[in-house]
C-alpha cells in the first residue's frame, strides 16, 4: 500500500434494519496519520457506519478498503492491525486493570507491553485496582488501553467520552493527540462539536445516514460566511418577523425561524442586533437574546434546522 494512499475508504455503504435505513449511500475517506471525526445527532448513523467499517456488521450494499485491504478476504491480518474502542465497553468486576490488558495483549501477535500501555494511559495508580472500582474516565482510559494493546496503525473510536466529565474528557483528549503524534490514523465518533474541533483535522457532518458537510472544522464554520451567531426567542404574543424580512436586515447572511424564535448567522454583529431590536416591533419582546462565534453546531442548523444534540 502506497503512504499516500488513504488509510480507509468507503463507496456507497447502505444498511437497513426493517424498514429503517440507518446508513443511505454513505461514501468517506480518511488519509493516512489524520485524526478524522464523524459528527452528527444520535441516531444519525454514525455508530452503524463505523461498526461496518470495523468488520462488525456487513453492509447491504457499497464497497469497504481498511488499510488497502477488504474485510471478506483479509479479516485475519486486519484485525492484528487496528484497535478499536466501542460505545460502551463491559468488563469484569473483578478483573484488575494489569489483567484486563493482560488478557487484551494476549490477543495480538506484537504490540507494546502491559507496563507501557498502563503508563500511556497514566493509570499506574490504578495498576490493581478492580475494573468495577474505576471511575467512569479511569473505565474510559481503560478502553482506550485495550484498543491500543496490538500497536494498532487505527484506531476507532466510537463516542469515546460521551457521559464524561470536563475534566476527564479533556484527558481523553490529550491522549488521542498524542496517539495522532505518533502518526496513527484515528477515526472518532462523536455528538460533541467541541470534541471535534478540538481533536479532529478534518469532519464528516453525518445526518440520516449521509454526510452532509466535509472539511476542516475551520472550513466548515466559514462556509456559514459569518462570524456570529445571534439566537433568540420572543415572548409569548409578540409576532415572529418573517424569514424575508431578517434576511434583509444589515449584516445578516442566513436565518433560520422556529416557534417562537429563530437563528441568525451574522458577518456584522454591531449592525445587524440594533436593527433585530427595530425590527421586533414590541416593547420587552425577547425572552432570549444571546450571540457567540460560530461553531461546528451551527453549522449543523444551518444545513438542517435542527439542533446536533438531541435535548
Amino acid at each position: 500500500m502506497s503512504s499516500a494512499a488513504p488509510a480507509l475508504r468507503c463507496r456507497g455503504l447502505v444498511k437497513r434494519y426493517a424498514d429503517v435505513v440507518a446508513v443511505d449511500g454513505l461514501d468517506l475517506e480518511v488519509r493516512r496519520g489524520e485524526c478524522f471525526g464523524l459528527l452528527g445527532p444520535n441516531g444519525a448513523g454514525k455508530t452503524t457506519t463505523i461498526e461496518i467499517l470495523e468488520g462488525l456488521l456487513a453492509p447491504d450494499a457499497g464497497d469497504v478498503e481498511v488499510l488497502g485491504m477488504r474485510w471478506e478476504h483479509d479479516a485475519t491480518r486486519l484485525r492484528q492491525r487496528l484497535g478499536i474502542q466501542l460505545q460502551e465497553t463491559q468488563l469484569s468486576d473483578k478483573l484488575s486493570v494489569e489483567e484486563v490488558l493482560r488478557l487484551f495483549r494476549s490477543f495480538y501477535a506484537q504490540g507494546p507491553t502491559v507496563e507501557r500501555l498502563i503508563s500511556s494511559v497514566g493509570l499506574e495508580a490504578k495498576r490493581t485496582a478492580w475494573y468495577g472500582t474505576l471511575s467512569g474516565g479511569q473505565k474510559q482510559r481503560l478502553a482506550l488501553a485495550c484498543a491500543l494493546t496490538g500497536d494498532p496503525d487505527l484506531l476507532f473510536l466510537d463516542e469515546p467520552t460521551t457521559g464524561l466529565d470536563p475534566q476527564s474528557r479533556r484527558q481523553v483528549w490529550d491522549l488521542l493527540r498524542g496517539l495522532k503524534e505518533e502518526g496513527r490514523t484515528i477515526l472518532v465518533t462523536t455528538h460533541y462539536m467541541d470534541e471535534a474541533h478540538a481533536i479532529c483535522d478534518r469532519v464528516a457532518i453525518v445526518d440520516h445516514g449521509r454526510v452532509i458537510a466535509l472539511g476542516t472544522p475551520f472550513e466548515l464554520i466559514a462556509s456559514l460566511g459569518a462570524e456570529h451567531v445571534v439566537s433568540f426567542a420572543l415572548r409569548e404574543g409578540v409576532d415572529l418577523p418573517a424569514e424575508a424580512a431578517l434576511l434583509r436586515l444589515p449584516g445578516v447572511r442566513r436565518a433560520a425561524l422556529h416557534d417562537g424564535g429563530g437563528m441568525l448567522i451574522v458577518s456584522h454583529l454591531h449592525e445587524a442586533l440594533p436593527a433585530l431590536l427595530r425590527a421586533v416591533e414590541a416593547e420587552d419582546p425577547f425572552s432570549l437574546l444571546t450571540t457567540h462565534s460560530a461553531t461546528l453546531e451551527d453549522v449543523f442548523m444551518s444545513l438542517t434546522g435542527r439542533q446536533l444534540r438531541e435535548e
